[in-house]
Formats: C-alpha cells, sequence, structure tokens
C-alpha cells in the first residue's frame, strides 16, 4: 500500500519580515541592514538543511535584529552632539553678526550727531567773536570821542579854581604817589571812591562811600562843560565802577589801581563815561 502524499509548504525567508523603504540616513542603519541580511542567509541555509532531513514539517525560523555595539552608539551620540554644537555656533555667530551690525549703526549716528553739534558750536563761537570786536569797535570809536572833547575843553584850569574847588584839587594832588589799596581810606594809601570821599570830607561836603552813589552824589553834567572839582565817573550812573576828580586842562587825579596807584593822569588815558557836580 503506498504511503499518502504529505505536501509539502515552501516558506519564503523573507515572508514574514514586512518591508520597509527608506532613504539612507546613517551608518549606524547600514551596519544593521547588513547583520539583518547576514542573519536571514544564515536563517535560509539552516531551513535548506532541515527542509532535506524532514520535508514532511514546515519550519518556522525566527529573526533577531543584531544589536548595536557601545563603539556605534558612542559614534552616534558624538554625531549628534557635534550637530548640535554646530547649530549653537551658528546660532552665536549670527547674534554677534547682528549685534555688531547694531554697533556700527549706532556709532554711524553718534558720529553724524558729533558733528552737528561741533559745527553748531563753531558757529555759535564764530558769531560770540564777531559780537566782540563789534562791541571793542564801538567802545574804541565812544572813547576816542570823550576823548577828542575832553582835550578841546581847555578853557578852565587850576589858576581859575577858587574856594571849595580849589580846596579839593589841592587835597587830591597831595595824595599822587600814595598806594592804591581796595577799601583803603588813607592817610597813605586809598582806593579810587575813598580818595574823592576824602577830599570833599576836608572842605564839610558828605559823600556816600562807594562809587556808584557817588555817580549820582550831585548834577549830572556834560563832559564837554566840566569844571575843576567835578566827579567823573567810569560806567554807567548809579552802578559806575571808577571816580575821579577832574582838576582841570584836560586832567583828571584818581587812585587808579595797584600799578599806578594814585596818580595824574590825561583824560584820553582813559576817558570817563559822566561827571557830577557837587560844589
Amino acid at each position: 500500500m503506498e504511503e499518502p502524499l504529505i505536501p509539502v509548504v515552501l516558506m519564503s525567508h523573507t515572508a514574514h519580515i514586512r518591508s520597509h523603504r527608506k532613504p539612507r540616513r546613517s551608518a549606524s542603519k547600514i551596519a544593521m541592514r547588513a547583520g539583518v541580511a547576514g542573519g536571514v542567509l544564515s536563517t535560509l541555509a539552516v531551513a535548506g538543511a532541515s527542509g532535506s532531513a524532514n520535508a514532511a514539517e514546515p519550519v518556522t525560523q525566527t529573526l533577531e535584529l543584531p544589536t548595536l555595539t557601545a563603539d556605534l552608539a558612542a559614534q552616534v551620540a558624538e554625531s549628534a552632539d557635534a550637530t548640535q554644537q554646530a547649530a549653537a555656533n551658528y546660532q552665536l555667530q549670527a547674534e554677534r553678526d547682528a549685534a555688531a551690525a547694531k554697533a556700527a549703526k549706532q556709532a554711524k549716528a553718534d558720529l553724524a550727531e558729533a558733528k552737528q553739534k561741533a559745527e553748531a558750536r563753531k558757529k555759535a563761537a564764530e558769531e560770540a567773536a564777531r559780537k566782540a570786536a563789534a562791541e571793542r569797535a564801538s567802545r574804541t570809536t565812544e572813547r576816542a570821542t570823550l576823548s577828542a572833547s575832553a582835550s578841546a575843553d581847555t578853557s578852565t584850569s587850576t589858576s581859575t579854581a577858587t574856594g571849595s574847588a580849589a580846596a579839593v584839587i589841592a587835597f587830591v594832588k597831595a595824595q599822587v604817589g600814595d598806594a592804591y589799596v581796595s577799601g583803603g581810606t588813607g592817610p597813605n594809601s586809598w582806593d579810587c571812591s575813598g580818595l574823592v570821599q576824602a577830599a570833599f570830607n576836608q572842605i564839610g561836603v558828605s559823600l556816600p562811600r562807594v562809587s556808584q552813589d557817588q555817580s549820582t552824589a550831585g548834577t549830572q553834567v556834560s563832559l564837554d562843560n566840566l569844571q575843576p572839582g567835578d566827579i567823573l565817573y567810569w560806567g554807567s550812573a548809579g552802578s559806575a565802577y571808577h571816580v575821579a576828580v577832574y582838576v582841570g586842562d584836560g586832567m583828571f587825579v584818581g587812585a587808579q589801581n595797584p600799578s599806578t596807584g594814585v596818580a595824574e593822569k590825561p583824560m584820553s588815558y582813559d576817558p570817563p563815561t559822566g561827571a557830577v557836580r557837587v560844589l
């Protein structure tokens, strides 16, 4: 009696493995696939041997994926760290470039502003210098006019001064050569208003102590109509900074400064602003 035929089931070695087609990404995946391929070939060899020994039984072989080695894992980690570090470096460089561009823009703006301010200061200085020059020229012209007027007034002299005016003139001339001392009231050192006050005090005329008040103590007179004994002042009436006594012949006596002391000078030496008469 013949034995019945047993059907032989031939299983493909890839029948239970899903097909995955992905782009090649790393050396670790290539190694893994190579391991898988080697395992499949080994499985087929075993399956062929078993089939020839026992063709009546179907053979099922379980495939095991290879395990990543420590070196391969370290390489993968190192590659990831390198990629992350490169990204960080790119970001840092981008931030530095942005900061440098911002700083350059700010520097350019600051330079432009500085140039504008410098130009404005230059213009202001030039305008101030122009005004100062114009004022100096005006004062020079005014002094020249006053000097000419004073020089022309020679009709009155000390020889015609009598009474109180002659006594005032004699007193101030007697002090010529004394020292100038701020706040000085004699007998051997004076300031301008101290000398004038003392000269009028000795004839019984009381004057204020300071030049500002002495410039308004009497009647304002023109410099073209001076008489010996008149009080000359420099500055404006009520805010004069210097006083002296007119002694005639275009001359005055005053405590000028520490350099000259009490001196007799021509009107052209320092033309006064105005005069007052108290006698």
